[in-house]
């Protein structure tokens, strides 16, 4: 049995459910499709035990969904054994339409006609009043892997209200789509705290929205609780069957299901971690309004084959870079440079961001990173996550030294890993 889960089963505050091994691999040789069973299909074939007759508040979007595209909401709802009563609903809405950024309101949920609580409008923490009558709040939040996406600071809110009003956290695991060995770019820095920033993790973490669970729970300063009221917390993490770290989300068998408006697809996931720090501030477009999100680069009067041709010059291994055509959503053709990615094994995707962040500073002629608002310049370090990093590259510009953060951020990269493994959930 894997060390972790041995330490894990022996703690008193935090559960890691153990299934029969025989009985699981059985149910997934039956099935067609897909390799792995997702936290929700282990809770449901235990009979949901762990939330049996509680009642129970969850918090999902239209990406919780069973291994079988079913959702999370229908699945505790129609059970006879859950006591389903609220539902929460993270940025974009427990709908998943919703645009990045705006508020959203409270609202009926037409379907099962249960309350749904934004927490992502006029509160984002749940209140006493919310959590009220609750005995458990389930969490099934499918990440992307980058520390940027907001769907683990709602996790971290959560959690923290729920322990400190004495609700259960149940997290239903899923697997990060970058898969659980890849970890790359620099770490925050705790003044970079926020809802783009939630943990002191890398940027591309490699640990699964359970996995982050546990470690927000047994490391200090992870969640603004004191000593006392973070252990007495009660977490349980329902575990994935069969994934392993080394799995992206390609080798799971599972259909992607879009996460929020600008991830509808697995390709834009991994886009997100390569170019999307690389666009923020600069000139550069990422293909967000056309069919290539965080994959489709322009720049203002540069043609698509000279940047292309500079693009190229970027020293960074695992992507091929093609000038192809794409459509806005207003049906117009516009021409840019698609980032494939060729080998994933050897790209250190924010590396390619980092280049772009001082090629759009030769590009231009000036440096926009100078320019900006102090307001601008305080989101966009909430993302990076680095104050060295922006020293640099608004006082540097085109000169920036971009291999001297690479190497020390590689370095940080790595002992987060070694570091993390404590947390580590599942083996290689």
């Amino acid at each position: 049995m894997n060390q972790t889960l041995c330490k894990l089963r022996s703690l008193a505050s935090c559960f890691i459910l153990l299934i029969a091994p025989l009985l699981l691999i059985t149910q997934v040789a039956t099935a067609k499709e897909p390799k792995i069973l997702l936290g929700i299909d282990v809770l449901q074939r235990q009979d949901f035990k762990h939330i049996k007759g509680l009642n129970v508040g969850l918090l999902t979007n239209p990406a919780g969904v069973n291994n079988q595209g079913i959702s999370t909401i229908d699945i505790l709802h129609q059970s006879n054994e859950v006591n389903l009563i609220k539902l929460f609903g993270p940025e974009h809405g427990i709908y998943g339409d919703e645009k990045a950024n705006q508020p959203i309101d409270d609202r009926i949920d037409p379907k099962t006609r249960l309350p749904v609580f934004s927490l992502y409008g006029k509160y984002r923490s749940p209140t006493p009043e919310m959590l009220r009558g609750l005995d458990a709040m389930v969490i099934d939040l499918q990440d992307i892997g980058a520390r940027s996406y907001t769907y683990v600071s709602c996790m971290r809110l959560v959690m923290q209200a729920c322990f400190t009003h004495g609700v259960q956290v149940v997290i239903l695991d899923r697997p990060n789509p970058l898969g659980g060995l890849k970890v790359d770019g620099p770490m925050m820095e705790e003044q970079f705290r926020s809802y783009v920033g939630a943990f002191p993790v890398p940027y591309v973490h490699g640990l699964t929205i359970g996995e982050l669970a546990y470690a927000a729970k047994e490391s200090e300063g992870w969640l603004e609780l004191s000593e006392e009221v973070r252990r007495r917390g009660k977490l349980t993490i329902i575990p994935m069957f069969g994934w392993k770290r080394d799995m992206t989300w390609n080798d799971t068998g599972l259909d992607w299901v879009p996460t929020s408006p600008a991830i509808p697809t697995l390709a834009a996931v991994l886009g997100y971690a390569i170019v999307g720090l690389g666009a923020e501030i600069n000139a550069f477009s990422h293909g967000i309004g056309t069919e290539y999100p965080f994959r489709f680069l322009r720049f203002p009067e540069i043609s698509p084959s000279e940047l292309r041709a500079r693009l190229s010059q970027i020293p960074v291994e695992g992507v091929r870079l093609m000038v192809m055509d794409s459509k806005r959503s207003n049906g117009v053709s516009v021409k840019g440079v698609y980032v494939q990615v060729s080998d994933w094994n050897k790209l250190n995707p924010t590396a390619f961001s980092f280049h772009m962040s001082r090629l759009a500073c030769e590009l231009s002629g000036d440096n926009p990173y100078a320019e900006v608002t102090d307001g601008r310049a305080l989101l966009y370090n909430k993302h990076v996550g680095s104050q060295l990093w922006w020293q640099e590259i608004s006082t540097r510009g085109k000169d920036t030294r971009v291999e001297l953060f690479l190497k020390l951020w590689d370095k940080q990269a790595a002992d987060f890993k070694k570091w993390s493994r404590q947390y580590w959930i599942y083996e290689e």
